[in-house]
């Protein structure tokens, strides 16, 4: 019976209190003056006519101000609200989070998300911290730049900082609120100078669009910068100028534009008729959006109190503000517990909050600035989505628009005219990439202008800061579309930009300063035979003549004697074939003996010392000699010595002709070793080039002992540009050596004044390529062209045309003088000087024979000097002496008796006779 009773009694309070439940609401309303804000605030009650009806108590205020914001917060309360929306301002949140947590009022706001645990905030908008960070993770940033309003900023520079302590990421921070519009300027031109191209904006829209008309009033090349606007409202931003100079822009966009619900409700604001706006009506902005849906949560918070029957009455002092101490609203917490619990589909996506009022469960768009306009190209819900995709260019966009061709100032591949002043645009540059440029063009169906790179590099990564220069920095960071230059492909190169297939193949090679031509010396009839060939010979020819001596000496075939001669030549001496008179005082056993000597006969070998060394020379010389070996063993000899002489001749005179008559060029250096092995010659590369690169990373140890050479040399062996490097090779006196492609390296070799060469081979093998932005459309059909073109064989005519055509050198790549030339008197006065020496050399020989000869028959015949003398002089005249060949060995050589005077005897090998006397 007692429960029954309670039960009704509680039906019967339920009912009265849920009749009491106010048909009217009212809620405040902080706005600033003529805000658009408040504009669709009011433009939201018109469109929530539902019981409980809505009715504000607005307050226009300085939102900056805090006695304006407390003095408008009292009077609101004093008014009994049951809710407030409105904007707040850095300098005056936490006056407000203070007066809501201490008497539990409930404040729902569009404004910029804060980071508090006062439960009795409502923030509609949604934080970004979040998919900022998984933003530049996405982009792969390792630096950038933070620009913030210290409003919002503060709090996602925090999460920054953190992720970035974890991820190594070097940030810098700029507040922009402590920037005036000139000091903005400076940092910008620093940022500019410092290659700090990409950066974050973080701030509201009026202040971001100051900002952005800011740097596009500055006209840099937007191409370069990378924006990522960390605000909700990309499509609320006026960003046409940037659109036009092609920057990189990339924001988060919470409106779809696409849904019903939200074109539907646009169209309505548009309509919406106020007779209290001052203004044009503008576009409903994101910001405006959030006001709406805010007023949507509070009218349909309220909805679910009168559903669920709460009393939310006013009593007691809950009127006054400023009571000490501060008395909450009992029926606060349940107005803050019922606004939380609402969820539903707002223009601005899905609303749903936590248990600290934040928006929860909510998803952004990620847009990109194209040159057609904004752009979605992914969204973020608790993680980043990439859903960009590049659709490839048909050949009727490609004819629609002008890409920039970026391309470097060297020869043969690009050049100004002699009179490119009187040029424009292309036509003011001539060579073998400006004409590869409109070829492929031509076939891949675009319009282009040509434009040199401006640090006048390839491009390199910086070690410090990370950023590329030169041409690939400019596809890098969007200043180019296209580089058509000698432009090495590389694997560095290849992760950040995309490459064609090679149009030209070619690997690093080097140069040097072509060496003084020698000519030949006197003696360079020599040289078609190495130093230890000629010591070879001589000791072949003096150990053949030594074994040919013994052969003869030991060989009984080489003896034969002289009886007949002897006695013929002395029946005519004597007149008669008579034995001799003795001689007067000789004993009788003396003449005996000397009469037994006399009827013995003479045995003599021709192959004396002097005489084999005489033969050995005639057949070196290929002219014989008037005396043969007999013997078996000295024949052997012999043959084998002609067929060494036969052999030898032969390659002589093979040689010698090219010898006396080019004139030849020594090379210090011949390849890559010898540059590593040597430091009297410095060699260096292009700074910012791949060459540099392929030494710097190679594991090679002869290129790593070169390239340890290279960084520590000073001064500095690296070159600005390739003119710097061929100019010091050749003012360097055969100092210098220059390492750069192989394909360059040829061409200024055929270019005056023709005193550099290549020696060597190719160190590596790469090849040029076509060069795009990673992921561009350009790519194929791009590719394609320079396939095609090198089928048709148009690449090997341009090189041909550009290279070897037009030419300064010849064929040969040098001096046209390396021709064979007839011979001068130079090349032959060594075979002169020789002939007269030895001309020389035999009268002297002639005259000490004579000599040594006389004083000898003189001592033997106890003669004077001077009458041997005389009497061999008259013997040679009269020419009728007769002896022994110089050289012969004559055995038993004993003189005979003379019958005139003792002088006059006919001495074996002395040459003497009487006839002349």
């Amino acid at each position: 019976m007692q429960r029954s009773f309670a039960f009704l009694l509680t039906s019967v309070v339920g009912f009265c209190l849920g009749s009491s439940f106010p048909s009217n609401i009212n809620i405040g309303g902080l706005f600033p003056t003529g805000s658009h804000e408040y504009e669709v605030f009011r433009f939201a009650l018109s469109r929530h006519q539902d019981i409980p009806k809505l009715v504000p108590q607005v307050d226009m205020v300085d939102t900056g101000s805090s006695f304006a914001m407390t003095y408008a917060f009292c009077s609101q309360f004093s008014k009994g609200v049951y809710a407030i929306i409105g904007l707040y301002d850095k300098k005056t949140m936490n006056m407000l989070m203070s007066f809501c947590g201490a008497l539990h009022v409930c404040f729902v706001t569009p404004s910029f998300p804060i980071d508090t645990n006062n439960q009795f905030v409502i923030q509609l908008r949604p934080e970004l911290q979040d998919a900022l960070i998984d933003l530049v993770e996405h982009y792969k940033w390792n630096k950038f730049v933070y620009m913030y309003s210290s409003d919002s900023g503060l709090t996602v520079l925090q999460k920054i900082l953190d992720t970035a302590a974890e991820k190594t990421w070097k940030v810098t921070s700029v507040n922009l609120d402590s920037l005036t519009e000139a000091a903005f300027l400076k940092v910008v031109q620093d940022l500019d100078t410092k290659k700090d191209y990409r950066i974050i904006l973080d701030c509201e829209l009026e202040r971001l669009n100051s900002i952005l008309n800011l740097i596009a009033a500055q006209r840099k090349n937007l191409k370069t910068y990378h924006f990522v606007l960390a605000n909700l409202g990309f499509m609320d931003l006026n960003l046409t100028e940037f659109r036009k100079g092609g920057a990189n822009v990339t924001g988060f966009q919470l409106m779809n534009y696409t849904n019903p619900l939200v074109s539907s409700t646009i169209q309505d604001w548009l309509e919406f008729d106020s007779k209290d706006l001052k203004v044009p009506k503008r576009r409903l902005k994101y910001t405006g959006a959030l006001t709406y849906d805010g007023v949507t949560v509070m009218a349909t918070a309220f909805q679910n109190l009168r559903k669920q029957r709460i009393d939310i009455s006013r009593r007691g002092n809950a009127g006054e503000c400023l009571a000490n101490p501060p008395a909450p609203w009992g029926q606060g917490i349940d107005i803050q517990r019922a606004l939380q619990q609402v969820q539903f589909e707002g223009i601005t996506g899905h609303v749903q909050f936590n248990e600290k009022g934040h928006r929860t469960n909510f998803t952004v768009d990620v847009m990109e600035l194209r040159p057609t306009g904004p752009k979605k190209v992914g969204y973020w819900n608790e993680k980043y989505v990439n859903t960009a995709t590049y659709s490839p260019l048909n050949e009727t966009q490609l004819l629609n628009k002008t890409y920039i061709v970026t391309t470097i100032l060297e020869s043969p591949y690009v050049m100004l005219k002699k009179n490119h002043e009187a040029f424009e645009g292309n036509d003011k540059y001539e060579g073998y990439c400006v004409e590869l440029a409109a070829e492929i063009a031509r076939h891949a169906g675009y319009n282009y202008t040509l434009e040199i790179v401006g640090d006048g590099k390839y491009g390199a990564k910086d070690a410090e800061t990370h950023m590329w220069n030169g041409m690939v920095g400019e596809l890098v960071y969007g200043k180019a579309d296209i580089a058509v230059a000698p432009l090495t492909i590389t694997l560095v190169r290849e992760q950040v930009i995309d490459f064609t297939k090679p149009f030209m193949s070619l690997g690093i090679s080097i140069m040097i300063k072509k060496p003084t031509k020698s000519k030949p010396g006197v003696f360079s009839f020599l040289d078609p035979l190495a130093y230890e060939i000629w010591m070879c010979i001589v000791f072949a020819y003096i150990g053949v003549s030594v074994v040919l001596f013994l052969v003869s000496r030991f060989s009984p075939y080489e003896w034969h004697g002289d009886d007949a001669e002897e006695g013929s030549a002395e029946g005519q001496g004597h007149g008669q074939n008579q034995p001799s008179s003795p001689q007067p005082g000789q004993s009788p056993s003396q003449q005996a003996q000397s009469q037994q000597q006399q009827q013995q006969p003479e045995h003599t070998n021709e192959f004396g010392i002097f005489n084999s060394l005489w033969f050995s020379l005639g057949a070196f010389m290929q002219q014989g000699c008037d005396i043969s070996p007999r013997s078996l063993s000295g024949r052997i000899v012999g043959g084998v010595w002609w067929f060494f002489t036969l052999i030898i001749i032969s390659s002589y005179t093979a040689n010698l002709a090219a010898f006396l008559t080019v004139e030849r060029m020594v090379s210090p250096i011949e390849s890559a070793e010898d540059l590593a092995k040597q430091t009297e010659i410095a060699y260096g590369t292009l700074d910012a080039g791949s060459t540099k690169e392929f030494f710097k990373r190679s594991k090679i140890a002869v290129f790593e002992k070169m390239w340890s050479y290279m960084k520590s040399a000073d001064p500095s062996v690296f070159v600005k540009t390739t003119d710097e490097g061929v100019a010091r090779v050749r003012k360097s006196k055969g100092k210098y050596a220059y390492l750069l492609e192989s394909t360059m390296n040829e061409y200024i070799e055929q270019r005056k004044p023709c005193d550099t060469m290549k020696v060597g081979g190719n160190l590596d093998s790469k090849g040029y390529g076509v060069a795009t932005p990673k992921g561009s459309p350009l790519r194929n059909a791009v590719n394609l062209a320079v396939l095609k073109l090198n089928e048709q064989g148009l690449l090997d005519k341009l090189k041909n045309k550009w290279w070897y055509d037009k030419g300064e050198c010849g064929s040969g790549g040098g001096d046209s003088k390396d021709k064979t030339s007839a011979l001068s008197l130079s090349n032959v006065a060594g075979v002169f000087y020789i002939l007269i020496g030895g001309l020389g050399l035999a009268m002297l020989v002639a005259l000490v024979e004579f000599c040594y000869k006389s004083r000898l028959e003189s001592q033997r015949m106890k003669q004077i000097i001077d009458a041997a003398m005389l009497s061999s002089t008259l013997s040679r005249i009269s020419g009728t002496g007769s002896g022994g060949e110089n050289g012969r060995v004559v055995a038993h050589d004993f003189p005979k008796a003379s019958q005139t005077l003792p002088c006059m005897s006919q001495a074996a090998g002395m040459g003497l006779s009487t006839t002349g006397m």
